[in-house]
């Protein structure tokens, strides 16, 4: 089986565009639709035909493009189960743990509600890819809007026990800022001071911090941290929950 290959670009203001494509059988899916014009350049840049689009929420910088995409290339659009209404020109629901193929690469659906009450992720679990989209950052996690931070963290949790080695694919550039925030919350991390100073040379390059390693983020990343006895120390939360330490440290986010 030959391996995917993966066109990431930029779209909208700070949105990831990204492209797979299983070179064996031709197929080739759009990781949500944020943007047609950047969507439909990269795809003819590569010479590929989209063939679906994976939706993993319903708000509007993910979903935009479906129907533009949909009436230009006739693609099969799949996204959550339980935001079937919000998705446009949706075609398949799928849910938490349901598997399909892309090709001959098997694809398992992660339901990882926060962000959005029916986020998902689509894990490649042979290929050790994830697309996370909002759920899980390059040193940080989606804002929460639908659902409380207790859902959130065991969302992160569920994608936390795979594999270290596991590429992880997400929606937005926030990395930058998230290193920086990430520093007032673990700032005796060794292995984050040094990838905040890799991240500061890499975006004044202009380059992107995409694709993450799970292995990496669960080593720097606070947010799949809250029980780190360290980070705990420095928010003076050693008594509290996980859940109770990982709402803190959303809620710092959200005002840095």
């Amino acid at each position: 089986m030959k391996p995917l290959e993966i066109e990431v670009f930029p779209c909208r203001t700070d949105n990831f565009g990204v492209l797979v494509h299983d070179p064996e059988s031709g197929l080739t899916a759009s990781i949500d639709a944020p943007e047609e014009k950047p969507i439909v350049e990269a795809a003819t840049r590569r010479g590929w035909k989209i063939t679906h689009i994976f939706t993993t929420h319903h708000h509007t910088d993910h979903v935009e493009a479906n129907l533009a995409l949909k009436e230009r290339y006739g693609l099969e659009i799949i996204g959550p189960i339980n935001e079937a209404v919000a998705i446009p020109g949706l075609d398949r629901s799928v849910a938490d743990g349901d598997e399909f193929l892309f090709g001959d690469h098997p694809v398992r659906v992660i339901e990882t509600p926060g962000h959005t009450a029916g986020h998902i992720c689509f894990h490649f679990p042979e290929d050790k890819i994830l697309f996370a989209a909002d759920t899980l950052f390059a040193l940080g996690c989606g804002r929460l809007f639908e659902r409380p931070a207790a859902d959130m963290w065991h969302s992160l949790q569920k994608l936390a026990v795979l594999p270290d080695e596991t590429a992880i694919y997400f929606g937005h550039e926030y990395t930058l800022s998230n290193a920086r925030f990430a520093l007032t919350i673990d700032p005796g991390n060794e292995a984050l001071k040094r990838r905040a100073a890799e991240i500061e040379e890499i975006r004044a390059a202009g380059g992107f911090t995409i694709p993450t390693m799970m292995g990496l983020e669960k080593e720097t990343n606070p947010f799949l941290r809250a029980n780190d006895p360290a980070i705990r120390r420095n928010l003076v939360m050693e008594s509290r929950t996980n859940e109770e330490v990982f709402a803190e440290i959303r809620k710092r986010k959200d005002e840095f």
